[in-house]
């Protein structure tokens, strides 16, 4: 075999996934941190890894949406069996080979790739409740997969899926210029902006104007609701692992929140330092181990308060 066909089969073999290079230290929280069982960090890893990969086709600014569409297809074709193996969708492979040994559902990894086929053609959101359709299948199926392979009660659904579509929005929030600039994709309400007298020429400018501020906050306030709904996930968690990671999260989001509220996410990249993301993760998680060596720690905890910054 001549290096020229040697370079085509190559090229075959891996003409589907387009790797951008982003790892879990590109994320806002941790991804399968040690907090989760050592036995299920590999499959928590091999379904980070398949979303991933999707996500890097539907963010693809070389890829026409047609081709996008027919790449994420193979996906979801490779996941349900419906195509035998050949090594062009390998992490659709293996995910389903971790799903078959789990014993958890692939619809969550079909409803990952139902968000980002919409990312693909659909670049504008109508209102708040067309993003929350949005979260339920772009963030929520993660929160779903890690209850279902932990073998929790789908009861916590949700304030899994609370937490989860609030993590979306916030990260929405933080990217919502560079989406537009480099995606031109905005998740923020149209009917918010054009509410407030914002425009999408505001996500070009150098700071926020007071009518792009007002539609920031008012997607804190819905997502402050959501995480007050997500304080409850934790403490009716069965496995105590879980809990801390979701406790651990849970308080990540709060701070950030907090710093979207004080801070312009236009003007510059608002987020966690590492020393506080690790800081607050632990003290997430000793906050949740404390609660369950009391007396009564099986009631639920009470709702948190709003953290908006005066």
């Amino acid at each position: 075999m001549d290096a020229e066909t040697s370079n085509k089969m190559a090229a075959g073999r891996s003409s589907v996934e387009t790797p951008s290079g982003k790892g879990s230290d590109a994320e806002n929280f941790p991804v399968g941190s040690i907090l989760i069982a050592r036995r299920l960090r590999p499959h928590v890893a091999t379904f980070y890894a398949f979303a991933r990969a999707a996500d890097d086709i539907a963010d693809n600014p070389a890829l026409e949406p047609e081709d996008k569409l027919r790449r994420l297809a193979a996906f979801a074709t490779t996941l349900k069996g419906e195509t035998p193996p050949d090594g062009k969708v390998a992490k659709a492979e293996r995910l389903r080979r971790s799903l078959a040994e789990t014993n958890v559902p692939i619809q969550h990894g079909l409803d990952l790739l139902e968000a980002f086929s919409r990312d693909a053609v659909k670049p504008r959101t109508a209102d708040w409740a067309d993003l929350m359709s949005y979260c339920e299948v772009s963030a929520n199926p993660v929160g779903r997969y890690l209850l279902d392979l932990h073998g929790e009660d789908r009861a916590g659904w949700p304030a899994s899926d609370a937490l989860c579509s609030a993590l979306q929005v916030l990260n929405h929030l933080q990217d919502c210029a560079k989406d537009y600039r480099q995606l031109d994709r905005v998740y923020l309400p149209a009917d918010w902006l054009a509410a407030e007298g914002a425009s999408l020429d505001d996500l070009t400018k150098a700071e926020a104007t007071p009518g792009l501020r007002r539609v920031l906050d008012r997607c804190l306030e819905a997502t402050d609701a959501l995480l007050r709904r997500a304080d409850q996930l934790a403490p009716n968690l069965k496995d105590t692992r879980l809990a801390l990671e979701s406790a651990s999260i849970t308080r990540l989001a709060w701070k950030l929140s907090a710093r979207l509220w004080r801070q312009d996410p236009i003007a510059q990249r608002v987020e966690l330092s590492r020393p506080a993301l690790a800081g607050q993760a632990v003290a997430g998680a000793a906050r949740e181990l404390l609660r369950r060596s009391l007396p009564g720690s099986h009631r639920p905890a009470p709702a948190g308060e709003s953290r908006r910054a005066p």
